[in-house]
């Protein structure tokens, strides 16, 4: 397996890095949405955030990544004993699979030699409790779009076809990168990533240089590279875990819930999954900063990121969302 690369010494693309690093504190915000040029970093951040991640336990050889062997489903019982730490899991769906290929479907080989009826698992059992990864997402046929708003709604994959009957848990951060320009993503799929980011390639001569060095210094020397930002992967990955230990004793204030409804009603988002996914972000950011209590200022820091994307387009206003989201975040929060 390809070692991924260090999330720390990632160049620049700190909103991008933000985002990333507000799902591993809590996976309920639901997923990032990464747009821009070919070559910013998107797909490195990704694996780069999973390597940094500690392992999760699970039961062995259960296709699910069960934690407890009571939460192995039925139809996968006969598996080893005991549990082991594995890395967590980052799966990639392709644009060209098939729903057997992500749902999972009949065990062909099984049927033909041995004649049970048996269940392969699909993509999404193996990204449970991980990540998928999906690139180019606009580009995305529209019935697994369809079969990925189901999961992501219910947090369950259900197959139901050739004699089976399956159900197993499938919770996943979502993350999809693309280009604006080969097409627009569907509402309904847009609307289900919590976080979104826009990114582009550095301006800076001295940025780009350095993103060269890294990369270059990297596939030379990887274990040398690896181990010169050990410690800064180490420290993110401390201030992670301390984070979502720190969620639960979070103060939330009622002013500040206020403040998010406010923002939400004043940007016209469609819904309350903006506000929701805003106070969650919020929360992961407050914790990330081990700041006790929610604050107008936490809730400000990531607007753009929860909101920019669920803005109705103002085919008037050429700045684009992401400035209108700046400057209603301006008048509503100061």
């Amino acid at each position: 397996m390809t070692t991924p690369f260090p999330f720390s010494a990632i160049v620049g693309q700190d909103e991008m890095k933000r985002a990333m690093i507000l799902t591993a504190i809590d996976p309920s915000i639901g997923g990032v949405l990464v747009f821009g040029d070919r070559g910013t970093g998107k797909s490195t951040a990704v694996r780069a955030l999973a390597g940094l991640l500690p392992p999760i336990r699970v039961v062995k050889g259960c296709p699910v990544n069960s934690a407890k062997r009571t939460d192995v489903p039925d139809w996968a019982q006969n598996i080893g004993r005991g549990t082991h730490d594995v890395p967590t899991p980052v799966v990639d769906l392709p644009l060209g699979a098939t729903e057997d290929r992500v749902t999972g479907a009949l065990d062909i080989e099984k049927a033909l030699s041995a004649g049970e009826k048996a269940f392969q698992p699909g993509l999404l059992a193996k990204a449970n409790r991980g990540y998928l990864y999906i690139d180019e997402v606009n580009l995305l046929e529209d019935h697994i779009v369809d079969l990925l708003l189901d999961v992501a709604q219910s947090g369950e994959n259900v197959v139901e076809r050739e004699g089976l009957s399956i159900r197993h848990p499938a919770r996943f951060v979502l993350v999809g990168s693309g280009n604006p320009e080969e097409g627009e993503l569907r509402p309904q799929l847009l609307d289900r990533f919590g976080l979104s980011v826009d990114v582009a390639s550095p301006k800076d001569i001295a940025t780009r240089v350095e993103v060269v060095k890294r990369r270059d210094a990297f596939e030379n020397d990887t274990a040398a590279f690896l181990l010169r930002w050990q410690a800064e992967d180490a420290t993110i990955r401390d201030r992670i875990l301390t984070a979502r230990d720190a969620l639960k004793e979070l103060k939330t204030p009622d002013k500040t819930l206020h403040d998010v409804a406010e923002l939400c009603v004043a940007l016209g988002s469609d819904g309350l999954r903006g506000e929701l996914t805003l106070l969650k972000a919020a929360r992961a950011y407050a914790a990330w900063r081990a700041d006790p209590t929610l604050t107008r200022t936490h809730v400000r820091d990531v607007a753009g990121l929860a909101l920019r994307h669920r803005l109705r387009r103002d085919p008037l206003d050429e700045a684009g969302t992401g400035a209108r989201v700046t400057r209603i975040v301006e008048d509503v929060l100061g």
